[in-house]
């Protein structure tokens, strides 16, 4: 039910296909009936369901004079959860990640039987600590540090190249599997902020998002959309929008997602409603109708 992506570029070539009239049917959904919180990456392995959220105590808060500004602000507080399921979509085990200010996981992957988890400080041009989790025993090992906010990690399997991005994806990294100085460059493209992202093979990421649009009313909107990046050339091959909304109202691009692929073709695995929302959390999946 819960298949791992095929990670052979096949998945990107389709992306990069999908259009405006590219339609999403709801084939299932999947109440998660505990706290949840406020998701943030998916990923599969094993048979297994990865769900990474951050559970807020204490907001961060703009710093005087700086309304707007992203890495001026209070940390605020709160823990990270990697939430591990069965293929019901019962909790099978809460695993707490984060130390002090870093408590906000982002958007996951997996390579090799490792979850691949950043930890950061809810706040731009800060820090993080990135993880892994064995996918088979649980056992959860930090990696390295990195001196800025990471919001999502994905992994190579071929390569050992390990992908990510800054606050909003406005900045991509690449680093060796052992950390160190990231290769970086800015993200030529302000269409979605990406907040999660799988490796597709092919030296292609699938990178999924959001961006916030304010109406001439002050209604906010939710674009939500999908690109093909490839980190070699430093572009973005194709970006389409998701014209697709959850129970609560998101777009289903608000951040946790996965593509796979059965005998019928292609599915798209999301939850982008948070614990506390109307219908709580649901995984909800998607057969991609072009």
């Amino acid at each position: 039910m819960w298949a791992e992506p095929p990670r052979d570029g096949s998945l990107s070539d389709e992306v990069a296909a999908w259009t405006r009239r590219t339609r999403f049917e709801l084939v299932r959904r999947v109440p998660l009936l505990f706290a949840t919180h406020h998701p943030q990456g998916l990923a599969f392995a094993g048979g297994r369901i990865f769900l990474s959220t951050v559970e807020l105590t204490e907001r961060p808060e703009p710093l005087a004079g700086h309304d707007g500004d992203p890495a001026r602000r209070t940390p605020g507080a709160g823990r990270g959860h990697v939430l591990v399921l069965g293929p019901d979509g019962t909790l099978e085990a809460d695993i707490v990640l984060g130390e002090g200010d870093a408590y906000h996981p982002g958007g996951i992957d997996v390579a090799d039987g490792q979850v691949w988890i950043p930890v950061a400080e809810y706040r731009a041009d800060s820090r993080s600590i990135v993880y892994t989790i064995d996918a088979r025993t649980l056992a959860p090992k930090v990696r390295f540090t990195v001196d800025d906010h990471v919001s999502w990690l994905a992994a190579d399997p071929s390569t050992g190249a390990l992908y990510g991005a800054s606050w909003g994806s406005r900045r991509f990294f690449l680093w060796s599997r052992e950390g160190g100085e990231p290769v970086a460059w800015d993200n030529p493209s302000a269409y979605v902020d990406f907040q999660d992202a799988q490796y597709d093979g092919g030296g292609q990421l699938l990178c999924g998002g959001i961006a916030e649009l304010r109406g001439a009313s002050g209604e906010v909107f939710e674009l939500g959309g999908i690109g093909v990046v490839r980190p070699s050339e430093r572009r973005i091959v194709a970006e389409v929008p998701i014209p697709a909304f959850s129970p609560a109202g998101h777009t289903i691009m608000r951040n946790p997602f996965v593509l796979t692929r059965d005998a019928e073709g292609t599915l798209l695995h999301v939850a982008p409603d948070d614990g506390d929302e109307a219908h709580g959390t649901e995984l909800l999946t998607y057969r991609v109708v072009t």
